[in-house]
């Protein structure tokens, strides 16, 4: 199966965010083809949550799991510790009360 590059998977994303009328925002710019791309949900009240999407190699199944979640400091540090880690990395930051970040919507979640 073809996959698509990550500038193009990411540009999909903010578009179904803006049409939610949830804001987002890429705050580091990965590489364009290949580049891992994590998420941070902020809900605005001080707690956030940073997703990272999973590989199970025993079944083929890719699924958007939780990196870091609570203090939005202490998610903010975990995302910092990845990017020293991987320079090809993109972080977008996704602002909801309500904790939307659509991940679990199809063709976003597989």
């Amino acid at each position: 199966m073809t996959r698509l590059t990550a500038e193009l998977w990411v540009a999909a994303y903010l578009t179904r965010l803006r049409l939610s009328d949830i804001p987002a925002f890429i705050t580091q710019k990965g590489d364009a083809t290949a580049g891992a791309v994590l998420v941070k949900l902020n809900t605005l009240n001080g707690q956030a949550v940073a997703y990272q999407r999973s590989f199970d190699l025993m079944t083929g199944d890719r699924r958007w799991i939780a990196l870091a979640e609570g203090d939005e400091a202490e998610v903010d540090a975990a995302l910092n510790r990845q990017k020293g880690f991987d320079p090809d990395l993109w972080v977008i930051e996704v602002e909801d009360r309500a904790g939307r970040h659509l991940l679990d919507e199809p063709g976003l979640s597989d």
